[in-house]
């Protein structure tokens, strides 16, 4: 009779190529947007699909779970029929998600919008809405960073009604309901935790917009009753502009954004060369514009695509990619295959812990090289810039996780006017007169990530415990190996041996709470 351990072993031994062909063939379609690549991408995640989809071991699997069994191998258990559940529906059926999913996600990568007759990379769209005081030229750049949606919604639509049925063949509601389910997320406590984060953010959101409306509208010379989307700082006012925040780009101009975060890293003893080796850094056509890290096999090769410039926003990204790159580096060395990986909300509170120091006056004086005297000066105004930050991202990821919430109640709905309203409602953003387009689908993540924002406001929750956590046990994390120890020790070695919400309480000391949130906005 085959045992519990032994069915597991056999699934890991079986999983583990399948899983690093399939690593292999998205890098490559990341890095190269060609034919060729997006068909092997497609080849390789249907093989995985088809791997995940075996009835007979998931029947098998489910069999083993409901015996009693050693804790490790019950939690390994676990992971994998939380990972095969979505695969349990027709060989059609999941193969038609796989083409949508590698079709949408090639034409991400290859599409460049225009503006005033010229193809432009997102790097150069988010420059003109940064700095440009043109409304006109604003304009036409935010329209251009929305051209990718036109070009994808129909397949975005159909991706939800293909997700939607393979849930409710399995029994769930939808797809938002199936993957929070295997994501262990309970759906009545992430409502009522993105409720509570409204509540916090809510009123200072407001007193600092009307601000920050207040100062753009006398830089570009018109009411504040004409600001329109194009008159932030991004293509979806997911970051807090400049005008309302703090302009650090300037400490930026000339510096190697890549040996900085090196720096960081080595300075709290986490060792990030071999992860830079491995990695492509720079921006060049047909290459994914956005920026990632993956773990290729579970033992060692872990990459990051970037499209770093001389800039703040650069530097942070820079930061937060090789924050998940160190997670994947330091799990415990027996673990076993299934178990070395990590919840989505444990890696974001990592990267998000260390993407935030280039806002800090400790990096900018200890790795950056500003001047004591200086960095004391700016003090106030960035712990005010980091509450801003804050309070922007909460309510977008309101605006992200309400959208996607309506897409999958309603694939067929009048989706333009949702995310208008939803912009209105939670980013205080007026929208543009007449406008019937598909905004919402210029958005990578609904396409190709979907269900998945929560988990960066979770994470953005985690890392301000561990902050705390870490200024109390080691006085901070810059220049402070006994940091990167302690993040070792206690969040990144168990791997996913213990759930996400335990592994939070566990290295934070604390579980999930919206109160450090809370305080920290107050200061915007």
């Amino acid at each position: 009779m085959t045992t519990s351990a032994t069915l597991v072993d056999s699934v890991e031994e079986a999983l583990g190529p399948v899983c690093e062909a399939r690593n292999a063939a998205w890098w490559e379609s990341q890095i190269d947007a060609s034919e060729d690549n997006e068909r092997r991408r497609s080849e390789t995640e249907l093989a995985y699909s088809d791997a995940l989809a075996d009835t007979e071991l998931f029947t098998d699997i489910e069999r083993a779970r409901a015996r009693d069994g050693d804790p490790v191998v019950r939690r390994q258990l676990d992971l994998l029929r939380n990972m095969m559940l979505p695969h349990q529906v027709s060989d059609a059926l999941r193969q038609t998600i796989v083409e949508f999913e590698s079709s949408v996600e090639a034409t991400f990568s290859r599409h460049r919008g225009v503006v005033r007759g010229v193809e432009v990379a997102d790097t150069e769209i988010k420059r003109i809405l940064r700095h440009s005081d043109d409304s006109e030229e604003r304009r036409e750049a935010w329209e251009a960073a929305k051209t990718v949606g036109a070009a994808v919604a129909d397949d975005v639509r159909k991706l939800a009604r293909l997700r939607n049925e393979a849930a409710c063949a399995l029994g769930h509601r939808d797809w938002f309901a199936l993957s929070l389910a295997t994501d262990e997320l309970d759906e009545g406590k992430l409502l009522a935790t993105l409720a509570e984060a409204d509540r916090a953010t809510a009123e200072p959101f407001a007193r600092w917009k009307s601000a920050l409306d207040a100062k753009l509208a006398h830089r570009l010379g018109c009411a504040g009753a004409e600001l329109r989307p194009w008159h932030y700082a991004d293509p979806f006012f997911q970051e807090a502009p400049p005008d309302g925040s703090l302009d650090l780009d300037p400490l930026f101009a000339g510096q190697d954004v890549v040996a900085l975060a090196r720096k960081t890293f080595e300075g709290a003893g986490l060792e990030v060369a071999g992860i830079l080796d491995r990695s492509d850094l720079f921006s060049r056509p047909g290459k994914c514009q956005h920026a990632f890290c993956i773990d290729m096999d579970r033992r060692g090769d872990v990459r990051v695509l970037a499209n770093v410039v001389e800039t703040h926003d650069s530097a942070d990204t820079m930061l937060h990619e090789l924050g998940h790159g160190v997670y994947d580096l330091g799990f415990e060395a027996r673990l076993p295959w299934l178990l070395r990986d990590t919840h989505l909300v444990a890696t974001e509170a990592a990267a998000l812990l260390f993407g935030a120091l280039t806002g800090s006056s400790e990096w900018l004086e200890r790795v950056l090289g500003m001047e004591a005297s200086e960095s004391a000066e700016l003090a106030p105004r960035l712990g005010a810039a980091r509450a801003a930050e804050l309070l922007v991202f909460t309510r977008w990821v309101l605006v992200m996780n309400a959208f996607e919430r309506a897409l999958y109640a309603d694939p067929e709905g009048d989706l333009d006017s949702t995310w208008w309203e939803l912009v209105a409602r939670h980013q205080l953003v007026t929208p543009p007169e007449g406008r019937h387009a598909p905004d919402w689908a210029a958005k990578i993540h609904i396409a190709v990530s979907p269900v998945y924002y929560h988990t960066y406001l979770y994470g953005a929750i985690v890392a301000l415990q561990l902050r705390d956590t870490l200024d109390a046990a080691a006085g901070g994390i810059v220049g402070r190996p006994e940091a990167g120890a302690f993040l070792a020790q206690r969040l990144f070695a168990p791997g996913e041996s213990v759930r996400w919400d335990r592994l939070v309480e566990q290295a934070s000391g604390a579980p999930l709470s919206v109160e450090p949130l809370a305080r920290e906005v107050a200061a915007a």
